[in-house]
């Protein structure tokens, strides 16, 4: 018998992480991030990590667990999160997936195998000379957009490395990206996964949430994290995290703090409007408005 591995997704803003530690704490469980922003270190108020007493109250893993400038695929995070599966199932406790990243979510739920799948650094490395020209990475948004439009549509145009990676599909096998991973999505799951996906039926109220939580995030200190991370040269993935790209005109004295502001709401409410279309694609339930009790009482141990 498969092992029971428990998953809460959703958009951002839905209140997965509170969700996550009060059924982490009725089951005796531990809690494996799929947020693909939150596992690199830095920017931690940025990304909207837990805080240290939600990090205190139940165990994490795959937060701040590697450098942004390391290069990071779905594939790499299946890998960890098995391996932090298999740890936490030997110590008697109960994995709780928690997290927004539709992809890391449904690759690791289907039990995907990527050893299969079509690489060719080569043709990686010159998409990624071409992302960091003068309009490089527009350019090839556009371009995946002409050749595969149903990927184009599920991936942020600022993703640059997932629109590289369906490019690298496409001209390495000549299938678009969508067929590809249609045809190579059977996988064989490990565990017996029980996954709930937080939804909103009003999404205004959602929208209130995110506005209120980025007016929260730049009270406790974004601006100041990612003006020292500027400052600081960073690079990598963790670059494109929603909020410090926005802040970039301020820090260069193009646009105010409140033009950045509104900027960084926007690009929230339009993430989480992906998200959820992603969410409701999904075969599994959806909880509607934050009601977790029935799910809840399920699991009590």
């Amino acid at each position: 018998m498969k092992e029971k591995i428990i998953v809460i997704a959703g958009p951002t803003a839905s209140g997965k992480t509170a969700y996550g530690i009060e059924t982490a704490l009725k089951i005796g469980g531990e809690i494996v991030s799929a947020d693909s922003m939150q596992i690199y270190m830095g920017l931690d108020i940025t990304t909207a990590k837990p805080s240290k007493a939600e990090l205190a109250a139940v165990p994490h893993h795959l937060i701040s667990a590697i450098s942004p400038v390391c290069e990071f695929s779905v594939a790499d995070y299946v890998k960890l999160a098995n391996a932090e599966i298999t740890d936490i199932i030997n110590r008697g406790k109960t994995p709780v997936i928690v997290g927004g990243t539709g992809l890391y979510i449904s690759s690791l739920m289907n039990g995907i195998d990527f050893t299969a799948q079509s690489q060719n650094p080569e043709i990686r490395k010159n998409l990624q000379k071409i992302s960091e020209t003068d309009n490089g990475k527009s350019f090839l948004f556009e371009r995946l957009k002409s050749i595969d439009p149903e990927t184009a549509d599920k991936i942020s145009p600022n993703n640059i490395v997932r629109v590289i990676r369906a490019l690298e599909v496409f001209e390495t096998t000549g299938e678009k990206f969508s067929e590809y991973r249609k045809k190579n999505n059977k996988g064989n799951p490990f565990y017996d996964f029980d996954a709930v996906y937080l939804d909103f039926s009003d999404r205004n109220l959602l929208y209130e949430r995110i506005n209120r939580r980025v007016d929260e995030m730049i009270k406790n200190g974004m601006i100041d994290e990612c003006k020292n991370a500027y400052e600081a040269g960073i690079s990598g993935t963790i670059t494109q995290a929603i909020g410090y790209k926005e802040l970039l005109p301020f820090f260069n004295g193009v646009n105010t703090i409140d033009e950045c502001t509104k900027k960084i709401k926007k690009a929230t409410r339009n993430y989480a409007k992906r998200q959820l279309t992603w969410f409701r694609r999904a075969t599994r339930r959806l909880i509607r408005d934050e009601s977790l009790t029935e799910f809840l009482d399920a699991h009590r141990v």
